[in-house]
């Protein structure tokens, strides 16, 4: 690509060189005006998908060189121009409305009469259209026209321009009047197409697919786009400033960033030399002239440009494909830019705050010196954030603000704000529980420690803010933060009668992050990528950088690659406020036009609010060593609250002796607080609301009794796959799955895997409960296999059978995911902790699929209980077994989650108490999964269950279940006896398995002679933790005369559950008899990925199993 090519492409991105040749220059900027002014025509009443297909089309065009190129890329605007009128949503609708037959079977008797009467309109409609598209035609040949003419004359060349310009305007009017004369006619008639953005269902009435309201932002008046048309050149210095005007901004506490210089930030850049010269400023900037008027000086609007884009605050926002976004946006803050003054009583607010925080940081220095608490010295405005967004979110009518955040400024925020009592504080910090001591809970730092306040800032309704616990692992709370305010919001809607309540109207989600986790963890990336998905959205989140310049010793240069940390943002089109730190003011005028647009567009919005950190990573840490010149600056300078104090005392806000009492007050408050943690007696908050019903389990319950009568279970079964008749199920599953479900259930034959699951849900559905099943294709399940929503061949419409079972019944959400698992899995958590009335399951695509999502198994799942008595029910169904797939997709590592089980090792006691964190079994029957899924929701506590789940079992004839299992008096069984051997007495090998190996087993036993079978027994584990202690002691006791006991799986001696079971079945055994271990060696992979290999491997174990008796 020549200069001139790269020229052109600079000026799009605002950056063009200043040492363009003056012809070139000239001409480019001809281009680029008429560019600027199409897309503004253009995108004010396109898609972003229109405005995507007009500059791939560009990129295509972009072949030729020099002068020429300029030409090519004006008629391929044009050309674009076209193609988006002829494929206009209005016209695809007239269409349809064209071929009335194909109409008539999918509406109403009353619509298609409607629609019959629109015919003649039609005829009309399409002759305008007509008209439309051969004027655009013309417009293309005049353009080719200039593409000949370009070399003689170039002022000819900028007269034609101009004349397409104005022709494509007026065009374009024309198409808006008649699309919304379309609208009109049209919008009482069912949906017939329409072009999507995005690729999706019609699953609109689904239960749990819940969209933001829509704001429609009001387009340019004509004179408005007269006047844009006019005023070209002043037109791009404001696009400039709104572009790009962030990079001039003085946003750095600390001075250390060098402002660049930007040529196109310049007047004169666009011909505006004339700073007295008068402009009509009318659809192109939001300010007030002095005079009253539509006008303004050159000199009073770069003033204005460079007050609003280039102070304490700064903008992102033209990225944002949505053009109502933008303009509202550009508006909205050019409007309010003179209406950020406080009153005194919010300034007096704002200085008590950041000086109770500079005193608890001062206090537990003193204090508890040698504790690494994070403290917020150098980012104090963050409270000044959060405390502007409650005011908000409290006037407003928000209920419930679920907060997640780091170490960071944590403590300050707990006290300050959130009402931690610090005697609970300076308590922890004496070495003592956070819990009382009778509940089996081993707690955790006080960086990670919660609190869920009440707050009023004067309205008729609380604010109930649940920051909620969080790792050491940055970020990952986030996804935890986003499925816990999910769950929160479903409780709400669906208890509350109102129709009118709107996604994010009575929740909102609150995510602080610090600036080098934010671009550095993935977690961040797949967050956002739930954030505006149907199943997923909360109407918006909050986002605020605290961004200490620094992420633990590595400065921005080594931590990101991208300008700003907040760039990720980006990804999802999400809207960015750049504040200064050192400004307590702005930073609550930042948050309040973040929350505006929150509130209007219920997307997500990020503030990254610039301070530094005084300390090193912790307070113990020495910065210095990596970063000298930095420290250098902040050693020198005054604290953030102390500036703040001495501009209220300059203004005359507060007095010397005002803020020596709100020192001297906090400061005794503080030393009365510890003094009072002598005596603090902690309160335990596990089982409140929601959970009052349920108990803190000190050992593992006994065997319940999930059965369900068996009219119930036919009725659910049929239920799980009745749709109405005009709803078109594919042939193919009316004929493998729907018919043959209904005849086994009639004829009461065997069920299978998906049928026994379905029963589960539906059984569960009729008492009450709810059920959120979430995954990687989960509607339809990764094996074809389980069908819970249906898609019209037709329409495409979703439906979901099982939540058409009774009038009083509970929902299942159906919520197939993007494919990620970290942030779904803690988004499923969060979704657990927030509702025990819930059955949240998660379904990898493939097992080992969670290997990714490992950080919220080990910091959540497994643990959260132990460490903050937060329980959850969460179900995981992990696709396992060994099929010839090769390494990967086969293994659920499923030793990894039995690594984390915390069961005693020694069971040779039958006194043993087993209280696990969590459950994990390998089931190999459909009742079994039936009884594990109901267990979760009928016994008065939740742990988490981890699931081995079944792939060729899914359809195997051997691996079916009789109604009769699942029937009252019916349970799960933690082991399923031997029930191949016809004579126990006879038996000398008993054989442990778990999981499908179980099946290739029974096979290669009906092979061998009647007199070798009835030595060997096989005893299937279906659940491993809790280790099924009894329930094996009670089988073994069956077979008097064994001399051998063997553990035999198809996983690797390193993997599966070999190594967990090995020491707890010898503890059961007789001491003079070691368990002996048949199945593959140690490999680094989980398996062979070498056909011959594998099945050599595989035929070996099943012989083993059965030789030298």
């Amino acid at each position: 690509m020549n200069v001139l090519t790269a020229r052109i492409e600079a000026l799009e991105r605002s950056v063009c060189s200043a040492d363009a040749d003056i012809h070139t220059t000239n001409l480019a900027e001809q281009v680029a005006l008429i560019e600027r002014q199409l897309s503004k025509t253009l995108a004010d009443h396109t898609s972003l998908a229109r405005a995507l297909d007009k500059y791939e089309a560009l990129k295509d065009i972009i072949e030729g060189d020099g002068d020429m190129e300029l030409a090519r890329r004006a008629l391929g605007v044009t050309a674009k121009a076209e193609l988006i009128l002829l494929n206009d949503d209005a016209l695809k609708i007239l269409s349809d409305l064209h071929t009335i037959r194909d109409l008539q079977p999918r509406i109403s008797q009353p619509e298609y009469a409607t629609a019959a009467g629109l015919l003649p309109q039609v005829g009309e409609l399409e002759k305008q259209h007509a008209q439309q598209a051969s004027a655009f035609r013309q417009v293309v040949a005049d353009i080719s026209s200039v593409v000949d003419k370009y070399h003689a004359d170039t002022e000819a060349m900028s007269e034609m321009f101009i004349r397409w310009d104005q022709t494509l305007t007026a065009i374009e009017r024309k198409v808006t009047e008649l699309e919304a004369s379309h609208s009109r006619r049209h919008s009482r008639l069912p949906r017939v197409s329409s072009p999507r953005l995005r690729r999706c269902y019609n699953e609109d009435v689904a239960y749990g697919y819940r969209v933001p309201k829509q704001f429609e932002y009001p387009d340019y008046s004509p004179e408005q786009l007269k006047n844009r048309q006019q005023q070209a050149a002043l037109v791009c210095l404001v696009d400039a400033y709104r572009s790009i005007g962030h990079r001039a901004t003085d946003l750095d506490p600390l001075h250390l960033q060098q402002q660049p210089s930007i040529p196109e930030l310049s007047p004169a850049r666009y011909g505006l030399s004339n700073m007295n010269e008068q402009f009509n400023i009318d659809g192109i900037l939001e300010m007030s002239p002095k005079s009253g008027s539509k006008t303004a000086s050159i000199a009073e609007i770069h003033q204005t440009l460079v007050d609003i884009y280039c102070g304490r605050v700064a903008f992102e926002f033209e990225h944002i494909p949505d053009t109502a976004e933008r303009r509202w946006f550009a508006d909205y803050i050019e409007s309010t830019s003179d209406q950020s003054t406080l009153d005194s009583a919010k300034k007096r607010r704002f200085h008590e705050l950041l000086v109770r925080s500079e005193t608890f940081d001062n206090f537990m220095q003193k204090k508890f010196g040698q504790v690494k608490r994070y403290g917020l010295e150098g980012a104090e405005s963050a409270i000044i954030a959060l405390d502007e967004l409650f005011s908000l979110c409290n006037h407003s009518g928000i209920t419930d603000a679920i907060l997640g955040m780091p170490h960071r400024g944590r403590l300050n925020i707990l006290v300050d704000l959130l009402k931690y009592p610090p005697r609970a504080l300076f308590h922890k910090l004496q070495g003592n529980a956070e819990f009382p001591d009778n509940l089996p809970a081993s707690g955790d730092v006080i960086s990670h420690i919660s609190s869920s306040p009440s707050l009023n800032y004067g309205c008729k309704e609380d604010l109930n803010v649940t920051m909620l616990h969080n790792p050491s692992h940055l970020e990952a709370v986030n996804p935890v933060v986003s499925g816990y305010g999910r769950a929160k919001q479903m409780y709400l809607y669906d208890k509350n009668t109102d129709p009118g309540c709107a996604l994010g109207d009575r929740l909102i989600g609150i995510q602080i992050h610090g600036d080098a986790a934010f671009t550095g963890q993935g977690v961040i990336m797949e967050t956002l990528g739930l954030s505006n998905l149907p199943h997923f959205s909360l109407g918006g989140t909050i986002h605020v950088i605290i961004n200490n310049q620094i992420g633990y010793t590595t400065p921005a240069t080594n931590a990101r690659s991208t300008l700003y940390t907040s760039d990720v943002g980006k990804l999802v089109n999400a809207p960015i406020i750049h504040v200064n730190g050192d400004y307590p003011e702005e930073v609550a005028r930042a948050m309040r036009i973040a929350f505006e647009y929150r509130k209007l567009f219920r997307k997500d919005v990020i503030i990254d609010l610039v301070t530094f950190r005084r300390w090193g990573h912790n307070e113990l840490d020495e910065p210095s060593f990596t970063q000298p010149q930095m420290y250098n600056i902040i050693r020198a300078r005054e604290s953030v609250p102390k500036v703040y104090e001495r501009k209220m005392m300059e203004s005359g806000v507060i007095t010397n002796a005002d803020a020596k009492q709100i020192h001297a007050s906090f400061t005794k408050y503080l030393e009365t607080e510890l003094a009072a943690s002598k005596d603090y007696t902690p309160k335990a908050d596990h089982l409140n609301g929601k959970w009052s019903g349920l108990v803190m389990p000190t050992q593992t319950a006994p065997q319940l009794d999930t059965g369900v009568a068996k009219e119930t279970l036919r009725e659910v079964g049929e239920r799980s796959v009745l749709v109405d008749q005009t709803f078109k199920v594919h042939p193919r599953l009316v004929k493998h799955h729907i018919q043959p479900r209904l005849k086994r259930l009639a004829e009461d034959l065997a069920i299978d895997w998906a049928t026994a699951e379905s029963l589960a849900f539906g059984s569960l559905l009729k008492q009450g409960y709810n059920i959120r099943l979430c995954g990687q294709d989960v509607g339809r399940g990764t094996f074809s296999q389980r069908h819970a929503m249906f898609v019209c061949q037709e329409t495409e419409n979703v439906f979901v059978p099982l939540n058409n079972i009774s009038k009083t019944q509970g929902k299942i959400e159906v919520a197939n995911s993007n494919l990620s698992e970290l942030a779904v899995l803690g988004f499923e958590y969060g979704v657990s902790i927030q509702s025990p009335n819930v059955l949240p399951i998660w379904e990898a695509q493939f097992g080992d699929f969670n290997n990714t999502a490992q950080v919220i198994t080990d910091t959540y799942i497994s643990s959260g209980e132990t460490k903050w008595l937060r329980q959850s029910g969460l179900v995981m169904l992990l696709p396992h077994g060994y099929d010839g797939a090769g390494p990967e997709h086969s293994s659920s590592r499923i030793e990894r989650f039995l690594q984390l089980c915390n069961t005693p090792i020694d069971m040779s006691s039958n006194s043993v108490v087993q209280n696990p964190n969590m459950h994990v079994a390998i089931p190999t029957t459909p009742a079994q999964i039936f009884h594990l899924l109901r267990r979760q929701m009928i016994r008065n506590y939740r742990k988490p269950l981890i699931v081995a789940g079944p792939k060729t079992l899914l359809r195997l004839s051997a691996a079916t279940s009789s109604l009769d299992d699942m029937t009252p008096g019916t349970s799960f069984n933690p082991i399923l006896p031997d029930v191949l051997s016809k004579s126990p007495e006879k038996v000398v090998r008993v054989v442990f398995i778990a999981g499908k190996l179980y099946y290739d087993l029974a096979k290669a036993y009906a092979g061998q002679s009647s007199e070798l079978t009835d030595r060997v027994a096989i005893v299937r584990l279906e659940e491993i933790c809790p280790f099924p202690r009894d329930e094996l002691a009670n089988e073994l006791e069956r077979f008097p005369n064994v001399r051998e006991y063997v553990w035999c799986q198809e996983e690797t001696m390193n993997a599966g559950a070999f190594t967990y079971v090995q020491p707890r079945i010898q503890s059961l055994l007789p001491n003079n008899i070691m368990l002996r271990y048949i199945g593959r060696a140690p490999l680094a992979a989980p398996v062979t990925g070498i056909s011959n290999i594998f099945k050599a491997e595989q035929s070996r174990i099943l012989k083993e199993v059965f030789t030298g008796i």
